[in-house]
């Protein structure tokens, strides 16, 4: 009875509810259109590299349509995996004692109190645990719990989103098509240089010029393609290594840990980031 409980408890989903406006800033019209489609219940797929901003965003719009709308919005995050099954998602019966108790799981809470529900890496999951959200995905609204033998209708408040990485699936892990064509979709990129320096400015409470002078790194690292960089630094990366500058570590160093060594085991790929280090921190 233990270890059921301990695996339960070890499924990596968090619920949060923002009262103070998480940073974000707009690179187009994502905002526009994540309202629009959350005010016409359409579910959303996001899609972009890894660090690009997309947990960020939804943790904004989460803040954001809720202020608006003047009711709590929570934001229920699933973190997907290979192992992730339907009973993970929507629930199961734990045993107690002398009888056994029904335990909602973080999709199944996420419908019934009104919540939006992101399934982060959706395509690391198993398919046959991705069929269960389509009846949640187009106009019926509805979570069937097998299990239980009934159906779910979704709070009129519920949303569910999505997210994968395009440039990082294979065909093993794409997509169904019949999964697919139930969301509208936003595309993320990295944000551009003057922009990506405002967001690390903000995030790690560094000067404009240090900053400035990562997202220069960031911006110069992705179009090494001719040295083998396929994926180059995620914002996320710059900000920490501009945390490390700002706890007083030498800006080179900061830059050869928290970018340089993330990025990359290639030697070539390594020495080729360095320079540009060097270039951007003389």
């Amino acid at each position: 009875m233990a270890e059921v409980e301990e695996r339960y408890q070890e499924l990596s989903y968090r619920e949060q509810v923002f009262e103070e406006e998480p940073f974000y800033l707009p690179v187009g019209d994502e905002v526009e259109i994540f309202r629009s489609a959350y005010h016409a219940r359409i579910p959303v797929i996001l899609k972009g590299p890894t660090g690009c901003g997309k947990t960020r965003f939804l943790e904004h719009m989460a803040w954001l349509l809720g202020k608006e709308g003047g009711f709590e919005l929570p934001l229920v995050t699933v973190a997907c995996h290979e192992d992730l099954t339907a009973s993970d998602l929507v629930g199961r019966y734990i045993l107690q004692a002398d009888h056994t108790l029904w335990v909602d799981g973080p999709l199944s809470a996420a419908v019934k109190e009104g919540a939006i529900c992101y399934l982060d890496e959706v395509v690391e999951a198993r398919k046959d645990t991705l069929v269960l959200i389509h009846p949640l995905a187009d106009h019926r609204r509805l979570l069937p719990v097998e299990k239980k033998g009934s159906v779910i209708k979704a709070h009129p408040n519920f949303l569910l989103v999505i997210s994968y990485n395009p440039g990082y699936q294979s065909l093993l892990k794409d997509l169904k098509i019949s999964t697919r064509q139930r969301f509208v979709a936003i595309d993320f990129g990295y944000p551009q240089l003057s922009l990506e320096t405002q967001i690390i400015s903000q995030e790690a409470g560094v000067d404009e010029s240090v900053a400035r002078n990562l997202a220069l790194l960031g911006e110069r690292a992705r179009n090494l393609e001719e040295a083998g960089v396929e994926n180059g630094p995620s914002t996320r990366l710059l900000i920490y290594a501009a945390r490390l500058i700002g706890q007083g570590v030498e800006p080179r160093r900061a830059c050869e840990t928290a970018v340089v060594s993330a990025v990359s085991d290639d030697p070539v790929v390594q020495e080729a980031m360095r320079h540009l280090v060097a270039a951007v921190f003389p």
